[in-house]
């Protein structure tokens, strides 16, 4: 069982809802871009609970919290590794738009959910890196962007001048 496997045993186990984000919801999208670490989102906040972890960091993984500040973007990170495995981050969101993100994620049979090509252009601009608005603009490209480009506008209008400045400038 890979360290992917055994952290989403762990988030199951204890049902915390979580979605796969970055490099490999880019992946299921059908945008390759290569990325060492995988990530998942939750907004649930029992992650930042060095308990949850016990039996994973028993079998040898490291497993490094970081909790957030008031003016952190994120709630908080938990960094999972072994030496064998690719690293697993939890990001820890805490705006209601992320939750409703990880709650709308697509289920696939045998792995994780996946957040719906919407909701990851809109944690690409919550981010808002260089790579982040090149990842928003390769999903741009693929098949369906018309219907992609209706829903993040759509869910935009409650989001910060930040972020909808960002999609002005990757939709130019």
């Amino acid at each position: 069982m890979t360290l992917f496997d055994q952290v989403l045993a762990v988030l199951n186990a204890h049902r915390v809802s979580h979605a796969l984000i970055g490099a490999a919801a880019l992946a299921a999208q059908g945008v390759a871009r290569s990325t060492y670490d995988i990530d998942l989102l939750t907004t649930d906040v029992r992650v930042l609970d060095r308990g949850l972890w016990t039996a994973l960091h028993d079998t040898g993984a490291a497993v490094d919290i970081r909790r957030g500040d008031v003016d952190d973007p994120l709630g908080g990170v938990v960094r999972i590794e072994t030496p064998r495995d690719r690293p697993v981050d939890i990001i820890l969101g805490k705006h209601g738009w992320q939750t409703r993100a990880v709650n709308r994620a697509d289920r696939t049979p045998g792995g994780p959910p996946v957040v719906q090509p919407r909701d990851l252009v809109l944690l690409k601009l919550y981010a808002g890196g260089s790579q982040d608005l090149w990842d928003v603009r390769e999903l741009l490209q693929l098949p369906g962007h018309d219907r992609l480009v209706a829903e993040v506008e759509a869910e935009l209008e409650g989001h910060s001048a930040a972020m909808r400045g960002l999609w002005a400038t990757v939709r130019r």
